[in-house]
């Protein structure tokens, strides 16, 4: 491995379908949206088969979620990608220099606009320029569709996990501990993954993650689930 390079195997931002933090994100909501139901079965007063409906209904629920969060991503996508053309159109059109840099600017992350030149702003709007418009079209790639899939995917998939107790156990009671369970830890997964891509404190993410599940289950527990 050359000096500054990648490790093997990394992946880069523009390599990536979806970015670490979108896919937590979509398995958080998931995992909110199955618990919304778990947690308002009351073993005592329903039956295997009204558990098993309700599960699946949390299934259904999740299919209805994740079909629109996809669609949501790629209209995000579409809308982002749109802004970002109008952007450089209105760089092209500038009147003069400054007014140009400061469009430059503005589109960028507020830390990297910050320590770019009179110099290094000047060289982007040459070359943005010069640059031929043929193809400044907002249309959505294969990597955007992937992308809704992948977001479809996360959300989906976060249900079974959870759901699979009451599917595969005849003991609704057993089930539902073996649920929240599996939930509580599924929780504290997220929020350490969530902290270890932000930098901050996993294990402190992590926990408090853990602590909010903790406190849905027993908050059903007190409510006799």
């Amino acid at each position: 491995m050359t000096s500054g390079a990648l490790p093997e195997g990394t992946l880069t931002r523009s390599q990536r379908i979806l970015d670490p933090i979108d896919r937590i994100t979509e398995v958080w909501f998931g995992l909110i949206i199955v618990l919304t139901f778990t947690c308002s079965i009351s073993v005592k007063n329903a039956g295997r088969e009204d558990v098993k409906e309700m599960i699946l209904a949390a299934i259904g629920c999740n299919v209805a979620w994740g079909l629109l969060d996809g669609f949501m991503y790629l209209q995000a996508c579409f809308v982002r990608r749109a802004r970002a053309i109008a952007s450089l159109r209105a760089v092209r059109v500038a009147t003069d220099r400054e007014s140009a840099h400061d469009l430059i600017v503005y589109s960028m992350p507020p830390l990297i606009g910050s320590v770019l030149s009179e110099a290094e702003l000047e060289s982007i709007r040459a070359k943005l320029i010069i640059r031929p418009e043929a193809d400044w079209r907002p249309r959505l790639t294969a990597r955007d569709w992937l992308g809704g899939l992948g977001v479809f995917l996360a959300v989906f998939v976060a249900t079974f996990p959870v759901a699979a107790p009451f599917l595969l156990m005849t003991n609704a009671r057993h089930a539902l501990r073996v649920s929240n369970g599996i939930a509580v830890l599924m929780l504290f997964l997220t929020g350490y993954a969530f902290g270890k891509h932000a930098h901050h404190r996993p294990w402190r993410m992590g926990f408090w993650m853990l602590l909010f599940g903790a406190a849905l289950v027993a908050i059903t527990v007190y409510l006799g689930g």
